[in-house]
């Protein structure tokens, strides 16, 4: 892999204000090399979206409290004050919400918003910017460009709002994308046509990427690295192709098992993991997954579990890796 552009590192994320704080992230490491994909799956609550937001520094500031360092094109984005901040969004790294009619000002034009987000961080007439807006409008291929940038948010489809989302996002030419579950409320055909069109302007434009989802073939289809979180912490990571073929971690066996494929037959259940996450407010001791897993012993409970290396690009954090590789465990 090429020198990460991202480089995270033991990153968490508490929230204060309660009763007791919720560490929605705790010690988490990530590379990303620029034009790398990345994704990023896991159950819901596993900390994947705050993860996100705390590189672009989103979570509310005063009821967060966060270690580590988030280092972007070699700057720490934890030690930089709200004007620098405001100044890296949009030029440099850029996210795509999950719903964009939320996120989406209601009360001005898709063309007009575009419009001044260039107009923020470049010293550009109104025309060039609206004339950019076209062009990235054309270019993730909404139909009848020019008349669709006059359109409000609820003046076009779910699915024309996120490639609405997916230009603006790139209107400012960042180079760190962060795409947060952009396709959970499309149907199936949207889906895939969204998926299809981030791979290409990835590949295209050079873009780091880091793809949050809950859908392994989603992000199959879209990164090159696949990173599994649970309960806040990065439980493995490896190449797209490694994790599908060999997964190590008795969470990323479960998330295969979980889910259907062609050589189901009718009537035949699918193999849930058993439990729920835990509560992020009082984490057990040793490995979180611990009370879930089916090869836990003793011994998982008594202390942090460190990320083991594998190979040269797959990591686990687990006691039990020999045993993942018993034919009972195996996808």
């Amino acid at each position: 892999m090429n020198a990460p552009f991202l480089s995270i590192r033991n990153l968490g994320v508490a929230f204060t204000g309660g009763t007791r704080p919720v560490r929605a992230v705790n010690d988490v490491s990530l590379d990303v090399a620029q034009g790398e994909a990345v994704a990023l799956i896991g159950e819901s609550g596993s900390g994947k979206s705050v993860t996100m937001r705390a590189i672009m520094r989103l979570n509310p500031e005063k009821r967060t409290k966060l270690q580590g360092s988030i280092e972007l094109g070699g700057r720490d984005i934890l030690k930089m004050t709200p004007r620098e901040m405001s100044s890296l969004r949009g030029a440099q790294a850029a996210m795509i919400f999950q719903e964009p009619l939320l996120a989406l000002d209601p009360v001005y034009s898709l063309g007009d918003q575009i419009v001044e987000t260039i107009r923020r961080h470049e010293p550009i007439s109104r025309d060039a910017a609206r004339a950019r807006a076209l062009e990235l409008f054309e270019r993730v291929r909404i139909p009848s460009a020019k008349s669709r940038l006059d359109n409000y948010p609820h003046e076009m489809s779910g699915g024309m709002r996120q490639r609405a989302m997916i230009a603006l996002a790139l209107s400012c030419r960042p180079k760190l994308l962060l795409a947060d579950e952009p396709t959970t409320a499309l149907d199936a055909t949207v889906q895939i046509q969204v998926l299809l069109l981030l791979r290409e302007l990835q590949r295209d434009l050079g873009l780091s990427i880091i793809f949050v989802t809950h859908d392994i073939g989603a992000a199959v289809e879209v990164a090159d690295r696949i990173a599994v979180m649970y309960a806040g912490q990065i439980v493995e990571q490896a190449t797209a192709r490694e994790l599908i073929r060999t997964p190590r971690h008795p969470y990323t066996l479960g998330l295969l098992k979980s889910r259907a494929d062609g050589a189901m037959v009718k009537g035949e259940r699918l193999e849930a993991i058993p439990g729920a996450p835990p509560d992020l407010a009082n984490l057990p001791q040793g490995c979180p997954f611990a009370p879930r897993c089916f090869l836990a012993d003793a011994d998982c409970t008594k202390g942090a579990v460190q990320m083991q290396q594998i190979g040269a690009t797959h990591q686990a954090r687990c006691l039990r890796l020999a045993q993942t590789l018993e034919p009972q465990t195996a996808i």
